[in-house]
């Protein structure tokens, strides 16, 4: 009997308890979900990186004359027999509405968000934060049709011309974009200890002067990490942007002509292709363009987000 109860004794402890055989299905369930997602991002990049690299390996493109050419039709061809496919147009275009967007809607919301933070908290959290929740569920059709029926009459009738370009695109991602760099920057703001409020107000310093000079500064990396996540957003914009921004496949000479961004020109074209051509190679040429950006902007808010965690 001593013998058979040692035996359960070491049966027992040998054997997994229902709690760790529950904690070892979720760590396989959640290995293979992260697992399915690796798979799924490498599969989208080998996919549009094969059907982008296609340009330049099949079609024999140069890729410095796809980067840095000013004449975009791939149905004509140059000197050298060669499609017409300058991309530097749209890749200008998308930059100059990017960051034209982001300089306009940094300013009002950092202004949103310290007065939601700092200056009235229960006013932020009963009226303005579900004012920007709003803006962040409208579809970006409806953002377009805004922009095509009051911005750009607006920009015709002020600064003349069709009223299409750069100037209208940058006012319809500079309100798409703002509640989510608004979002992230009350996030950065909270995230600032108290105690370093109480120890700038106890040194006599103003409440503006605790704002600037200890919470401003303290929730820095957050904020650029808020204006690289709008700048990221603002970037792969396509329908919104199209519908106001002109569409014309040009170098950019100023704010209120037609131009066009890389979505634009996607986003109008892909559909009227056939797989496997010139004209739709360099389309995924251009998809392949965005992907790049896409992660150039990843790398930089992981950049950002690591000296913010190395200064605190």
């Amino acid at each position: 009997m001593e013998e058979l109860s040692n035996q359960e004794i070491k049966k027992r402890l040998l054997t997994k308890s229902k709690k760790a055989r529950l904690e070892q299905r979720g760590k396989i369930i959640s290995f293979s979900c992260i697992a399915l997602i690796m798979l799924v991002v490498i599969a989208i990049f080998f996919f549009v990186a094969s059907k982008g690299l296609a340009t330049f390996v099949t079609d024999g493109i140069n890729p410095l004359k796809f980067l840095f050419g000013t004449t975009w039709n791939p149905s004509e061809l140059d000197s050298n027999g060669k499609p017409l496919v300058g991309a530097l147009p749209m890749i200008l275009g998308s930059f100059f509405v990017t960051f034209l967007a982001a300089i306009v809607a940094t300013p009002f919301a950092l202004g949103a968000a310290i007065f939601m933070t700092e200056i009235s908290p229960q006013v932020g959290k009963k009226f303005l934060q579900p004012v920007i929740e709003l803006l962040v569920g409208i579809p970006s059709v409806v953002y377009g049709f805004i922009g095509l029926t009051v911005i750009v009459p607006a920009v015709r009738s002020i600064f003349g011309g069709t009223g299409f370009g750069i100037l209208a695109g940058t006012f319809v991602l500079f309100v798409m974009i703002l509640p989510t760099v608004t979002t992230m920057t009350v996030d950065a703001l909270k995230a600032v200890p108290r105690h370093y409020r109480e120890a700038a107000l106890a040194l006599g310093s103003t409440r503006w002067q605790m704002i600037y000079k200890v919470v401003l500064r303290s929730a820095i990396p957050g904020l650029l990490t808020a204006v690289v996540f709008g700048m990221a957003r603002a970037f792969g914009e396509a329908l919104a942007i199209q519908m106001v921004i002109g569409n014309a496949a040009v170098m950019p000479t100023g704010l209120t002509t037609p131009a066009a961004t890389l979505t634009s020109i996607l986003t109008m074209g892909i559909g009227n292709t056939v797989m496997g051509t010139v004209e739709n190679n360099v389309l995924w040429s251009l998809a392949l363009i965005l992907l790049l950006m896409s992660l150039v902007f990843n790398v930089v808010i992981r950049m950002i987000g690591k000296k913010g965690a190395m200064k605190g």
